[in-house]
């Protein structure tokens, strides 16, 4: 027992890292953007078609911005920086179109649920649309 609890907590170092206010929060963008993997996953399974739900997107835009803060501010190091620069171009755009689609629905007027863009049908229904 003495073994682990010496692994874990050593030197003034929880699992021998020299924590910092800094280092909380690049821990926590990476536990956000690796978060992502379960969402979309989960979201894929429970489909059984390839899904990537807005959280995807979510998660991924608040992970790399807050990764990008971790690098510019506390690593000052070009690699860290470089790598999450430009990340949230596709992102924050991804988010958009997942907008514009949504308020493109319309509702059935047969069964009141939402209908695609551009159906001719409800596919709820089948109620004719226009």
């Amino acid at each position: 027992m003495d073994f682990i609890n010496h692994l874990i907590w050593h030197d003034g170092k929880f699992l021998g890292i020299t924590w910092s206010m800094w280092k909380v929060i690049g821990w926590l963008g990476n536990a956000v953007f690796f978060s992502r993997f379960f969402v979309q996953w989960y979201a894929t399974e429970k489909k059984q078609r390839v899904v990537v739900p807005q959280a995807f997107w979510w998660l991924s835009l608040i992970g790399s911005v807050t990764l990008l803060g971790y690098g510019l501010f506390y690593l000052h190091d070009s690699v860290v920086i470089f790598a999450y620069a430009f990340t949230w171009i596709p992102y924050t755009r991804s988010l958009i179109i997942h907008r514009r689609h949504k308020a493109a629905h319309t509702d059935c007027v047969g069964c009141g649920q939402k209908i695609p863009p551009q159906a001719n049908y409800c596919p709820n229904c089948g109620v004719k649309v226009g």
